[in-house]
């Protein structure tokens, strides 16, 4: 079995010979699987900085500051899968210090190597040094963007929501100065034109696949359709005023979240949102429901536009099924092949392949969740746990006469590689 440097040619069949307690796998669809150097739709790679502070650009609200919460198995410490991936990357936790001076600006590469991967798509602020394409391709963050007002009667909701607004509004102002300006323009058409479509466009022709929303985080995904002069009145009221109402403040915010994915239909780039529980105990699972993004995929003003439901839409894996009917609408299973064991994640990728296979991508959603489990274990763990279980589901195909070897074949390159290069035109 490689493990190191090279692709994961056996590590499936011999997880099924030594492992007789999670599903076979058919030896060749295995072997197929493992040969596959694969495009991650999803992940945070984090830059060694040797000299300096450390590196916080690998998401725009990083999770690691949240109020405790009951982690899952998967990520708490001495986790099983986490000590298996230390080992199989550094031998012992020890050497990873070392091995992260040595390489420096190539430790990213170094770690996408490891995990069998060929692009990742990096979700970040910047990329910098050692996040470039072609192995690395950019999605930035669009958040900001649709909260333009006075945020504080949203951040009093909880110490999570406070914490992530300050971040929100740190990188408003981030994009305020890239645009040349010191304050918020005075109508939502000079917001416009001045800040919204500019930092897309930069961020285009930076080299951006996609922009990303963790909107779930912030409120939920119901972002209904508002006419352009009731947010014109919305925000010409309240800019520069103090907190607005909830209610009064949410169809601006929807306003901008459709304006924003029609100039990402424009400027060729997809939207990316994120769809599962998230993490600390006060995400509101409710809001993250995918089925609340339907008016959005139907809005024939974003028909241009491909929507990737990241985390595939869990613990509401089967209603995101049926949106994958949505011309428009995909997904990508990262992070629920790091939290779930490889039998678990099977079944609902076999309901998926058997739905709409052309629309599913592999991903990692490799992050660094504390000093132990970091972007380099999860993704690691990610990335075998999403391959193994990938085979249970086209193993279990194959043996029921669904499928030939042959199209497992092909749904194995369609789901790791083929379908984020149609999608992305890589």
């Amino acid at each position: 079995m490689v493990l190191r440097g090279g692709p994961l040619l056996a590590l499936i069949s011999l997880c099924a010979c030594s492992r007789p307690d999670r599903p076979a796998v058919d030896p060749a669809i295995a072997a197929e699987i493992g040969r596959i150097r694969a495009i991650d739709n999803h992940a945070h790679p984090v830059r060694v900085v040797l000299n300096g502070p450390p590196d916080r650009e690998f998401d725009a609200l990083p999770v690691d500051n949240m109020e405790p919460a009951s982690d899952p198995l998967a990520l708490r410490p001495n986790a099983p899968s986490t000590l298996e991936a230390i080992r199989a990357l550094y031998g012992s936790a020890d050497h990873k210090p070392q091995l992260q001076r040595e390489k420096a600006d190539a430790w990213p590469a170094w770690v996408r190597g490891q995990m069998g991967t060929d692009t990742m798509l990096a979700n970040r602020v910047a990329r910098g040094p050692g996040i470039q394409p072609p192995r690395f391709r950019w999605v930035p963050y669009a958040d900001a963007l649709i909260f333009p007002l006075d945020n504080s009667r949203l951040a009093s909701r909880n110490s999570d929501r406070k914490s992530f607004f300050a971040l929100e509004d740190k990188l408003r102002a981030r994009y305020l100065e890239e645009a040349g300006l010191e304050k918020m323009p005075a109508t939502l058409a000079e917001y416009l034109a001045r800040v919204v479509t500019p930092t897309l466009e930069r961020h285009k022709q930076g080299g951006a696949l996609a922009e990303k929303f963790e909107a779930a985080y912030l409120r939920s995904l119901d972002f209904d359709a508002v006419d352009r002069s009731v947010a014109e009145r919305i925000y010409t009221r309240l800019v520069g005023a103090p907190a607005p109402d909830e209610g009064e403040y949410k169809p601006l915010q929807d306003f901008l979240f459709r304006y924003i994915a029609a100039e990402c239909g424009r400027l060729g780039m997809a939207v990316h949102l994120h769809t599962m529980a998230g993490s600390g105990s006060y995400f509101d699972v409710t809001g993250a429901n995918p089925l609340l993004l339907k008016s959005v995929f139907d809005d024939p003003r974003l028909r241009r536009t491909r929507f990737v439901m990241v985390h595939g839409g869990w613990p509401f894996t089967r209603e995101i099924t049926a949106l994958l009917q949505k011309p428009n609408a995909y997904l990508d299973y990262s992070a629920q092949d790091l939290l779930l064991p490889p039998a678990t994640l099977a079944v609902t990728l076999r309901e998926w392949l058997e739905w709409v296979p052309e629309k599913i991508l592999f991903g990692t959603d490799a992050y660094p969740y504390s000093d132990q489990l970091g972007w380099e274990e999860s993704g690691w763990v990610a990335a075998h746990t999403g391959r193994e279980a990938l085979a249970i589901a086209l193993t279990g195909m194959l043996r029921d006469g669904e499928i030939s070897r042959d199209r497992a074949f092909e749904l194995a390159r369609m789901v790791l590689r083929d379908n984020a290069r149609k999608l992305y035109g890589l």
